[in-house]
């Protein structure tokens, strides 16, 4: 039986999997590459360095969004390039700006209609079984009948 190879990623992908910025991590993690074994021994028992960048950042454009409550397009609207530290980030929670506010709402108003949309299609599709459900009982009733 053959070994089977390890898979391994890159460590930009490795850091987006632990939600932390390539840039910010050590030397060693930024050139090597990362099993997936080494993977869930870094998220599951974080070391010193990864547990500070989580906690305090810099964050990557995608922790900045969720923690801001935007997208990642509501940032760039804001012009908000680089990345944030905790500290950058609670004071803009503290204190929006005009552009936080409005992307805030508008993230709130697509959750909401997505929300609705799927409700929507589930009770179509409710509909649709129920209908199905009907048409097989009465094709049942008419092969009785003949």
């Amino acid at each position: 039986m053959s070994e089977k190879k390890t898979q391994t990623m890159k460590p930009a992908t490795a850091a987006q999997k632990l939600g932390i910025l390539l840039e910010a991590a050590p030397e060693e993690f930024q050139n090597t590459l990362i099993s997936r074994t080494e993977l869930t021994e870094l998220d599951t028992n974080p070391p010193e360095w990864l547990v500070e960048l989580r906690t305090n950042g810099p964050h990557p454009k995608q922790v900045v969004a969720a923690k801001l409550g935007v997208s990642i397009s509501g940032l760039a609207r804001g012009k908000v390039t680089e990345p944030l530290t905790s500290a950058e980030i609670l004071a803009l929670l503290q204190q929006p700006p005009a552009w936080l506010v409005t992307e805030r709402a508008t993230q709130f108003e697509v959750r909401e209609e997505q929300i609705r949309v799927k409700d929507r299609d589930a009770e179509r599709a409710r509909k649709a079984a129920h209908a199905a459900r009907f048409a097989a009982q009465n094709e049942k009733a008419a092969a009785k009948k003949r």
